[in-house]
């Protein structure tokens, strides 16, 4: 019988030690997890369930909040129903910032997207005729990105060397080689087949299935002028030093999430890990040029 009634009395212990595995925290993580709501724009993309799971191993639960309309996860994030969001870049943000009298701040950086000039009648911008035709967005901060990048393509010419602000009143037709048509960012790819070019936001190029071969030219995601159009992770201003808030997006970079992020959001995705000290400065210098224009 003792055998038996060893084997008995082992079983409650087995169980309990079972139950204690189960709920203890994977290595690394801490007992409490701490609870993070992040307001995205895309949180059905794969890549999130990777950083989730990173977030996780790190003692953080990441819950991901969507919204379809971009003008809602910044005023969410002021009222206290976000932590964080990551929908946005510089250039957004300080918009946002002047025209709300807000105080949002970047905490880090996430990527840059090159802003690709399409066509698929020229194999450069050297081949397109003067008197030619581009498309590009109509939405003021794209619509600025654009005409930078066609100036950066000696396509167009803006008086002033234009800015982050610029609009197609700004540009000097007399020393510009296209003619410069805006029109619905959602509606640059379509417009494709009927002119010589036209710049398309990477988005919107995803979804119309745009090759790559199609690109005959881009903006330089490396140089200063594309700093105000990295991504970044957005907090309130009291919390633009909380060790969460930076760890998260430590996770962000991680090798695992990076890859699953770039399979996502398209092969010509640039990561950026910019010190915040520097995003937030950036942010202050847009928002000086933004007031100024307003003036």
């Amino acid at each position: 019988m003792k055998p038996k009634l060893r084997a008995l009395l082992l079983l409650p212990a087995l169980a309990a030690a079972l139950v204690m595995s189960a709920c203890s925290p994977p290595p690394g993580a801490s007992s409490s997890a701490t609870a993070v709501k992040i307001g995205v724009a895309d949180a059905s993309e794969a890549y999130w369930q990777v950083f989730q799971r990173k977030a996780k191993e790190r003692g953080i639960d990441v819950e991901l909040v969507n919204f379809t309309d971009y003008n809602q996860p910044n005023p969410a994030l002021s009222q206290n129903q976000l932590q964080l969001n990551q929908f946005q870049h510089l250039q957004y943000l300080a918009n946002y910032n002047v025209r709300n009298h807000d105080t949002l701040v970047p905490v880090g950086a996430t990527a840059v997207y090159p802003l690709p000039l399409y066509s698929r009648k020229h194999r450069s911008p050297a081949d397109i005729p003067s008197g030619g035709q581009v498309v590009i967005p109509n939405d003021p901060t794209n619509q600025a990105r654009a005409l930078l990048t066609l100036q950066a393509a000696k396509l167009i010419t803006l008086k002033g060397g234009g800015n982050t602000l610029s609009t197609p009143a700004d540009v000097d037709t007399a020393a510009s080689k296209v003619t410069v048509i805006p029109v619905d960012a959602a509606q640059t790819a379509a417009n494709l087949p009927s002119v010589d070019g036209a710049v398309v936001n990477n988005n919107y190029a995803t979804s119309a299935n745009l090759s790559p071969q199609e690109v005959i030219f881009s903006d330089d995601p490396n140089s200063e002028s594309s700093k105000p159009y990295i991504n970044v992770f957005v907090a309130r201003a009291a919390d633009k030093d909380n060790p969460t808030y930076l760890d998260l997006v430590r996770v962000y970079h991680d090798p695992e999430v990076e890859a699953a992020a770039k399979q996502d959001l398209g092969p010509t995705t640039v990561f950026k890990n910019n010190d915040p000290a520097e995003l937030q400065a950036v942010t202050k210098s847009l928002e000086a040029t933004i007031q100024k224009a307003g003036t």
